[in-house]
């Protein structure tokens, strides 16, 4: 099944949000259709989102024969043809066995594997309203089909016995994971209720999936709603490059000769840093954290206080005392007091850290005669200030050296001496694309020349497209019928230069690209037999990406890559001493705002949502916690896209900080060997035990494979330059 059943656990994390309605056992007819459904059920090669993959590389999207008018039929058609498999496969009247069950499964619904790619990609890439309508519509069909499959009784009995019998004993250690996983996901999602408690399982995953899709696009709506537009007597303080780069967006927007700041964060963050107007600072502040919070239709208030409520009721159901105890049982940190414990070992040392960077900041406003308490909308501006002063390091000259396509050449470079990678530009119209800024490259093994996949990259900004960085793929990899190549991609939001000028982005943007390329490499490297094994424990995954942030810092990738965008003179030696020096620079604010959406997060799903108010829980919440301030959460609630326009970081936005534990002690271990950051031997390590393996292995097995431990907390503290955890 494409390891669609091993995500039913985390549907919602992804497009489709939830996986209820009325449950079946086995008859695929239960599902309600109409004529024209049948009718391209019968002759699915019909409709082109549904059809086999064709030409090279093993096959691969028709993006651009994509329409919006076959999503429909081309999902109910996709359901109808992966239910009447699941029904094979559940009255099966032999035995059930690993290979008449669980590899059945994963080879079941590959095409509406396919429609999803599609799918994806008008959800993320190219939204628009006569999307979202049918986003809308469908949400809850697609919640009913998930409800047919990890509802269906027989189908569970045949899982558990496979489980539960003697022939798990004689399976390869990677069959037996993917037997538990298959299992899991179903008896941690209702499979195991009877009755009306199952029926009402059900109904709450179809509201929840329609609600999860009402919060994400009312985001969309006031990211898309919000433009401020400026006039040149209004730019003062702004450089070049963000000026040149606003002209760019308003001229896209119909607005020539004025400079748009738009309502996502790679537009919001660096006009709060620079800006010399105040108040139109605090306005791009406001506008940016009231997202979801403006008391209009697209306001999230009541979804927060419904979804909260339904995802309690639903896990009570299943014997668990809260929200976050069930999610968190099968990830690495197992129950919501040992997230707790490691966010609240920081948050000290956070916090003292932001009141230290704050009375910097004051100090150096008072010299110049301002005498105004710093505010939330001064955080940035002042904090650039001080990285002047303090540092002699001005964040635009270091921007002038980050060009988006040297970086990515840097991104390869770090790929081939880790990973033995070749990227490769396909050329234009080889691959079809869903967007004239997409380019593809296709991956190779440098010593054999091994076709591996291809890596997709969509850069740039544009309407329609969620903000925020993200990896995903269209294909995974697996070998179980024949090897299948990766089809991975990697998807930013930076302001496209003017035309003919490169993309300039700033330090923080440049670690976020090589974090999201780390995912890639992940499904790049993906050795496993089943597909179902190439997910992932969510406090894990991030863990393989934000290591590879460490690479953007190596003397190789600056020496060679990061060159001036008019000179081409590489960065001299006296600025990148002064990067180094400020490594631990503003990590007040860093981890301070971070911290604060995951603990809010976990409280979130650790209370009873009962007449919970959104505004006032935050309010009370972070009051609690000695929220400075001056800042704010990263997302706040009304706006906090990962845990309510689905489920995957719901209660496990900790999951960062989980990783970066890790991520500092394997730095570490880069670090203490003979060869730095591109030593042979602890590369093929990393490679062998914490990329290639996927989820076939438990992830605190893996990292003691590598480490030889497990990781220490304290290696974190020392990154950030913060004193050592409080026990």
């Amino acid at each position: 099944m494409t390891s669609k059943l091993l995500l039913i656990s985390v549907l919602t994390s992804a497009m489709l949000s939830g996986c209820a309605e009325n449950p079946a056992n086995s008859n695929i007819n239960d599902i309600s259709t109409n004529n024209q459904t049948l009718n391209n059920m019968n002759n699915k090669q019909q409709n082109p989102l549904l059809k086999e993959w064709s030409g090279k590389y093993n096959g691969v999207p028709d993006f651009d024969k994509a329409k919006l008018s076959d999503l429909k039929p081309a999902l109910r058609t996709g359901m109808l043809l992966n239910l009447e498999e699941i029904d094979k496969i559940a009255n099966d009247s032999s035995p059930a066995t690993f290979e008449n069950t669980i590899v059945a499964l994963e080879r079941s619904g590959k095409a509406l594997d396919r429609v999803f790619a599609y799918w994806g990609i008008w959800s993320s890439n190219r939204s628009t309203p006569a999307f979202r309508k049918i986003q809308t519509e469908m949400a809850p069909e697609l919640s009913a089909f998930y409800s047919k499959i990890s509802q269906n009784s027989v189908l569970f009995t045949r899982v558990k016995a496979v489980y539960e019998g003697d022939e798990m004993k004689s399976l390869r250690e990677d069959q037996k994971r993917l037997t538990y996983l298959t299992y899991n996901s179903f008896a941690r999602n209702g499979a195991t209720l009877t009755g009306k408690s199952k029926l009402r399982y059900a109904e709450i995953n179809k509201r929840l999936a329609e609600l999860h899709t009402k919060f994400a696009n009312n985001i969309l709506a006031d990211e898309e709603n919000y433009v401020l537009y400026l006039n040149k007597s209004q730019l003062g303080g702004l450089p070049e490059s963000y000026v040149l780069a606003a002209a760019a967006a308003a001229t896209e927007r119909d607005q020539q000769g004025k400079y748009a700041v738009t309502n996502t964060r790679s537009s919001m963050s660096p006009f709060l840093a620079y800006s010399n107007e105040r108040e139109l600072r605090k306005k791009v502040w406001e506008t940016y954290y009231s997202r979801g919070d403006n008391g209009d239709e697209n306001d999230n208030n009541a979804l927060i206080t419904e979804i909260l409520t339904l995802r309690h009721e639903r896990v009570k159901l299943l014997g668990y005392e809260n929200y976050a105890s069930w999610r968190l049982e099968d990830r690495m940190a197992k129950k919501p007091e040992n997230a707790m414990k490691l966010m609240k070992s920081v948050w000290p040392a956070a916090i003292a850290r932001v009141g230290e960077e704050v009375a910097d900041m004051q100090k150096l406003a008072e010299k110049q005669g301002i005498t105004d308490k710093i505010m939330p909308w001064d955080y940035r501006y002042y904090a650039e200030k001080v990285r002047k002063d303090k540092y002699a390091l001005d964040s635009d000259e270091v921007k002038q050296y980050l060009q988006l396509n040297k970086l990515r050449e840097a991104m390869f470079y770090v790929a081939g001496r880790l990973f033995n990678f070749d990227f490769t530009l396909v050329k234009k119209g080889e691959v079809s694309v869903f967007h004239p800024d997409v380019k593809v490259w296709e991956v190779t093994d440098k010593s054999s020349g091994k076709h591996i996949g291809l890596w997709y990259l969509d850069p740039f900004s544009r309407t329609g497209k969620r903000s925020g960085a993200w990896a995903s793929t269209f294909r995974g990899y697996s070998t179980f019928d024949g090897p299948e190549n990766v089809l991975a991609t990697n998807n930013s939001n930076f302001v496209k230069g003017q035309s003919g000028q490169p993309t300039l982005i700033s330090w923080d943007d440049a670690e976020t690209f090589f974090h999201e390329f780390g995912h890639a490499l992940h499904y790049l490297s993906s050795s496993v037999a089943y597909p179902g094994l190439n997910g992932g424990v969510r406090d894990y995954t991030e863990f393989q990406s934000q290591l590879l942030e460490r690479w953007l810092m190596t003397d190789d990738v600056i020496n060679k890559y990061l060159v001036h965008y008019k000179t081409g003179q590489p960065m001299p030696e006296e600025l990148i001493n002064k990067i180094k020096k400020a490594a631990t620079f503003n990590q007040g604010f860093k981890t301070t705002e971070y911290l604060a959406s995951a603990l809010i997060d976990m409280k979130l799903h650790t209370t009873d949502p009962a007449n919970l108010n959104a505004d006032q829980f935050e309010k009370e919440t972070l009051a609690q916690l000695n929220m400075p301030e001056e800042l704010v959460m990263r997302h706040r609630t009304p706006h906090f896209g990962h845990i309510f326009s689905g489920e995957g970081y719901a209660s496990g936005y900790y999951g960062y900080l989980w990783a970066e534990v890790l991520t500092s002690d394997a730095a570490e271990a880069f670090s203490e060997s003979d060869g730095g950051f591109y030593d042979k031997q602890t590369a093929e390590k990393l490679v062998k035990h914490l990329f290639s393996i996927r989820n076939s292995v438990d992830p605190a097995i893996a990292y003691r494979l590598f480490r030889g431990r497990d990781a220490d907390v304290s290696a974190l503290m020392r990154d950030r330059g913060f004193p050592a955890a409080q026990k």
